[in-house]
């Protein structure tokens, strides 16, 4: 059914999101580097679904190349909009090559803990907050100074820390040029990790027990299975006008001026 599945044609296809990650699992071996490489995407209807779920290696750029690139193959000409991932190289580099013109969106669950691992345990639940400034400001302009008051305040004392993330600064408030009814959607892989949570699981019930070949059937059942239970995303609606070009600034529609 997956290789049915993987074959089948996106011509007819059109995402304006997508969420891509490499979902690891316990297993053991010579497969013990391999991951599953989903991407997720959202048609201008509103409507969530898979676009791919295939084997990788630990999210190099050639698997993801190879992913990428046969999605394109199999119809999807045009390509997504905004693309949302996290800090994992490979994705991005092969991204740029095969949809040049895509937008990068970097997760922020995964920011935060990448920065919040290079903090001492006694310092993490302030700078968590902090950072919580920044991902939910209202604007872009006060993303900025709450970005630049987290650099001050740690640059000294944890200079890895705000290294980490000031070279993200641009992708990371990427969403504020989107609708902001899709903020909530678009600034994390949220869709990606919620539907694997199950699967994991299940998989760490099997002891490492279990294959490459096993791993990639039960996430493709599951994850199918999961999908028929998505929403469509809030303020779909507006995925037409992302579509159309119209810009938004701090989430708010930009009114283009009535010639005279």
């Amino acid at each position: 059914e997956h290789e049915t599945w993987s074959k089948r044609s996106l011509a007819r296809k059109r995402y304006v999101y997508i969420w891509a990650d490499g979902v690891h699992f316990n297993i053991r071996g010579e497969d013990a580097r391999s991951c599953i490489l989903v991407v997720i995407g959202v048609t201008e209807t509103g409507h969530k679904e898979f676009v791919a779920i295939e084997e990788g290696l630990r999210e190099s750029e050639q698997s993801w190349l190879e992913v990428l690139n046969d999605i394109k193959a199999r119809g999807l000409c045009i390509g997504p909009e905004l693309a949302v991932g996290d800090g994992a190289l490979g994705f991005w580099k092969a991204l740029t090559k095969v949809f040049g013109e895509t937008r990068h969106q970097r997760c922020w669950v995964h920011k935060t803990g990448n920065v919040l691992n290079k903090l001492p345990k006694s310092s993490q639940k302030k700078a968590k907050e902090k950072l919580h400034d920044i991902s939910m400001a209202e604007t872009r302009e006060a993303a900025s100074s709450a970005f630049d008051t987290f650099l001050r305040t740690y640059e000294d004392k944890f200079p890895k820390a705000t290294q980490c993330l000031a070279k993200d600064r641009e992708t990371l408030l990427a969403f504020y040029d989107f609708p902001a009814k899709h903020w909530a959607h678009i600034r994390t892989t949220n869709p990606v990790e919620s539907t694997f949570a199950t699967v994991r699981l299940r998989t760490a019930k099997t002891r490492g027990c279990v294959s490459r070949k096993t791993i990639l059937s039960m996430v493709y059942k599951l994850g199918m299975s999961a999908e028929k239970r998505w929403r469509k995303l809030r303020g779909f609606r507006h995925l037409a006008e992302v579509i159309r070009g119209v810009q938004f600034t701090n989430g708010v529609k930009v009114e283009s001026e009535k010639s005279e």
